[in-house]
């Protein structure tokens, strides 16, 4: 005799993966855009969005409130970016990738140390950006903080989407991204839409990080660590080069991961980080360009 399946468990789980898949999108899309730029994974970016989630506490303690504080973070999240842009990564830009790899690292830990330094590692809590009681769609009960996360992210990625689109600043980025040297020939300054590109990255991580962290007991300096690996690994299998693949691929790897862990009893949420980098290797495996992306061609 078969068990009938439990369609409202599906449903509820699937909209929680697609709440987490929401914020390891923006850290991807972040990922995604400096990769384009530069070439290479900005390595910090995880520790770049903390600093932002420890500021936007800051912001809250000392008395604005959780809204103030999320915009105002994202304008210093931004400035930040141009900032980190314009002091240590642009005398790098023309070196080998290695080099801009190894400066990258050395911006994790240098953020990571600052946080340390400035907030110490004990560890702090954030308030909730949305209600944490659950309301009945269709006979099924979701966390309007789960719903509240899905809309804020696609939101997000709607006016990036728009910027890049419909934008004369969003065709020059893209323009920048392809390719750099006929962009300068037209007269589109190269370096500070690099410098633009890495503010909005930082934005969208200081977004990822405020959502991640009110869902969590307490957070210290570790907060984005693993989001950081969910994010690669939702960038790799949507494809490292395509924006869109990156969002896609950060979606169905958080209802897949989600989902795993909820019927598969010896995954549980033990090795939930596991299975993301199995995905990693897998993609890497059979189809290095991910989903979305496409391969490149090289002459023999």
């Amino acid at each position: 005799m078969l068990l009938a399946f439990d369609w409202t468990q599906l449903a509820q789980q699937t909209v929680i993966g697609l709440s987490a898949g929401g914020l390891w999108a923006l850290l991807a899309l972040a990922l995604v855009l400096i990769y384009r730029s530069t070439g290479v994974v900005n390595f910090a970016q995880g520790e770049m969005a903390m600093f932002s989630t420890f500021i936007a506490w800051s912001l809250i303690h000392h008395g604005l409130s959780y809204w103030q504080a999320f915009f105002l973070t994202l304008a210093i999240s931004f400035a930040g970016g141009v900032a980190l842009e314009r002091v240590v990564i642009r005398p790098v830009e023309r070196a080998p990738v290695l080099t801009v790899v190894i400066v990258t690292l050395g911006l994790f830990f240098l953020v990571d140390g600052a946080a340390r330094w400035f907030w110490s590692s004990e560890t702090r809590t954030l308030p909730n950006a949305f209600s944490t009681r659950p309301i009945t769609v269709a006979g099924v009960a979701f966390s309007i903080q789960d719903l509240g996360n899905i809309a804020v992210s696609l939101g997000v990625v709607a006016l990036l989407f728009a910027l890049f689109q419909f934008t004369k600043l969003g065709l020059a980025l893209r323009a920048t991204a392809s390719n750099p040297d006929e962009s300068r020939l037209v007269g589109i300054r190269v370096s500070w839409m690099l410098a633009l590109g890495w503010g909005l990255a930082a934005a969208m991580g200081a977004v990822s990080g405020m959502l991640t962290a009110p869902a969590l007991a307490s957070f210290d300096q570790n907060l984005m660590q693993p989001v950081l690996l969910y994010a690669f690994a939702g960038a790799v299998l949507g494809g490292i080069s395509s924006p869109f693949g990156a969002v896609v691929g950060a979606l169905l790897l958080g209802v897949f991961v989600n989902l795993i862990g909820t019927y598969v009893d010896w995954i549980g949420t033990d090795l939930r980080l596991p299975v993301a980098l199995a995905v990693i290797l897998g993609v890497l495996l059979v189809r290095p360009a991910g989903l979305f992306g496409r391969a490149s061609a090289r002459r023999v």
